[in-house]
């Protein structure tokens, strides 16, 4: 790393605040408002456009508040952006977890913040910020989370997921093909979770947390089976409605706006929940496994596809995505998402990590957000779309590292004679149709 002679001025004083606050050295260069800057000469450049951004960091020294400050524009970034993360992982810390400073450490911040004009109250946060009402995963309390990341504009989603409007992990199919691309690699997605539920003409399916209605759609016209899809987000329905109707499926898809644990209907013969059990709640996914598995013919599969994380004790405190992205969302460990799937009587038949394809995936979603910049700030306001940036990238990040992680876990509801259904290798359940 090129070090560069600093100019001294506001950036040489941000840069001790932010080196104290971090405990190691600021792996960027930082440019203030002021025009002066310190810091290596190579790489990317943390750009900090006014004293309250530093105020900001000072009142919330975590990533919660160097996020407050990047949604509102206050600090920026030149360079490549995932570079500016892998380095700022670089110095061996969290930067979720606020570091305790030392009485000298809190005399030199303390000093640095009142030359730069720093001190003062606590700005308030960015109104993409969000503080949910209610008690923690009630139904109501649930759907104002779910409107908070998905009722943001379709034209938006339409920017970043491309033309499939698929969310979730894409499957690539062809990994090492550049000329494979993000459609086709979540229509393969599709593909696969049809293939694993072993759909056939006539079969009935449940989507939990349909989205746009990617999947309900290609199971009814590729498998001819009936779909019923389920969301809390009335612009997703109101979106996966018209696509329904513009493909010709409207006697055989039905898209509802509907909480899981209103469902009333007849078993079905198979149910995907995808990209929807981050939104359980560990102490709801009991009763979602026995619903599930109550809303399933003996015989019937289930599908669950979701973000996991490392074994043992979950982040402490606000994060990030928690505050801007998916309020109330909490990652499980996979073992036990597998035994809370038992625990709803079912038998789990096969466990697929996919870690690699989902920071794929996230980097194209990078790559359209940032070719549809322009756009999507227009449809979504500069604010969200910057969230959107940083969470996606930073995520990216982590699923290289294997910090989480994505898995599909096939379950079957057996027979009354314990029985499953199922052949006896996997190739012949999974091969191609």
């Amino acid at each position: 790393m090129k070090t560069a002679k600093s100019s001294g001025g506001a950036a040489e004083r941000v840069a001790l605040v932010l080196e104290r606050l971090l405990g190691a050295p600021v792996p960027l260069r930082v440019r203030t408002w002021d025009g002066t800057s310190a810091g290596p000469a190579d790489g990317p450049t943390l750009v900090v456009r006014s004293r309250r951004a530093l105020r900001r960091i000072l009142w919330q020294p975590d990533e919660v508040g160097l996020g407050r400050a990047w949604v509102a524009g206050e600090i920026d970034l030149e360079g490549d952006l995932e570079d500016a993360l892998t380095r700022l992982e670089s110095v061996g810390r969290d930067i979720a977890t606020r570091r305790h400073l030392t009485p000298t450490e809190r005399a030199e911040v303390l000093r640095a913040a009142v030359l730069l004009g720093a001190v003062g109250p606590a700005p308030k946060p960015p109104p993409e910020e969000v503080a949910l009402p209610g008690a923690r995963h009630s139904k109501s309390r649930d759907k104002v989370a779910v409107s908070h990341h998905y009722d943001v504009g379709n034209e938006f989603y339409e920017i970043v997921l491309g033309p499939s409007m698929v969310y979730s992990c894409a499957y690539w199919d062809r990994f090492d093909d550049p000329g494979y691309t993000l459609d086709e690699a979540q229509r393969d997605k599709l593909e696969l979770i049809c293939r694993k539920l072993g759909l056939a003409e006539g079969m009935r399916l449940l989507d939990v947390g349909c989205g746009w209605g990617g999947l309900v759609i290609h199971a009814a016209r590729e498998y001819g089976v009936e779909a019923v899809g389920i969301t809390l987000s009335h612009e997703q329905a109101e979106y996966a409605r018209k696509r329904v109707f513009d493909a010709g499926l409207s006697e055989r898809v039905d898209i509802r706006v509907q909480d899981w644990r209103d469902l009333t209907d007849d078993p079905f013969d198979a149910v995907a929940s995808i990209g929807m059990a981050e939104h359980l709640g560990a102490e709801r996914w009991g009763d979602y496994a026995r619903a599930l598995h109550d809303l399933l013919v003996p015989g019937g599969r289930l599908l669950n596809h979701q973000i996991v994380r490392r074994p043992g004790k979950g982040r402490a405190g606000r994060t990030f995505i928690d505050a801007y992205v998916f309020p109330d969302g909490e990652l499980l460990p996979i073992g036990e998402v597998v035994a809370a799937i038992e625990g709803g009587d079912f038998e789990v038949r096969d466990v697929e990590n996919l870690r690699e394809h989902y920071a794929r995936t996230l980097r194209s979603w990078v790559t359209n957000l940032e070719a549809g910049w322009d756009r999507a700030v227009a449809f979504a306001g500069e604010g969200r779309a910057r969230v959107w940036r940083l969470y996606m990238t930073g995520s990216a990040l982590s699923f290289d590292a294997g910090r989480i992680g994505v898995a599909q876990v096939l379950a079957v509801r057996r027979h009354a004679d314990g029985t499953s259904g199922f052949p006896n290798t996997r190739t012949a359940w999974l091969g191609a149709r």
